[in-house]
């Protein structure tokens, strides 16, 4: 299962009306790339969800994974934060091993650069 709190909720919610979009879901994904191996994506969906993916709802937001990315992300939450650079959203993940400095890529047990990692990179020089 992947989690919204509350305030990631609100902001969605308030990102989808700006966007006239209240009837989307947010996407969130795992593709190869960036510094530590993985990165995570998100996106406003109004697509029908695809016969792998999974659907949950959290504070009236649905969110759609498709079963590998979930596979990566299982127990992750997904939050809104806010920092000197601004506002953003942040995924809170339980299995990642290892992420770069600025938290876009992350690395899980047994998924380093031989599946499909070390690609391009996140553009942040830290990584821990």
């Amino acid at each position: 299962m992947i989690t919204l709190t509350e305030r990631a909720a609100t902001e969605l919610k308030d990102l989808m009306s700006s966007q006239n979009k209240e009837n989307a879901a947010l996407r969130v994904w795992v593709a190869g790339g960036g510094c530590s191996g993985l990165s995570y994506g998100m996106a406003l969906d109004e697509n029908e969800p695809e016969a792998d993916d999974q659907v949950f709802e959290n504070d009236g937001v649905k969110l759609i994974i498709d079963s590998l990315s979930l596979g990566y992300m299982e127990g992750s939450s997904v939050d809104y934060v806010d920092d000197v650079l601004g506002g953003g959203f942040k995924i809170e993940n339980p299995n990642a091993t290892s992420t770069c400095g600025c938290g876009s890529s992350f690395k899980t047990e047994g998924s380093g650069c031989g599946s499909g990692g070390c690609g391009g990179g996140c553009g942040c020089s830290s990584g821990s």
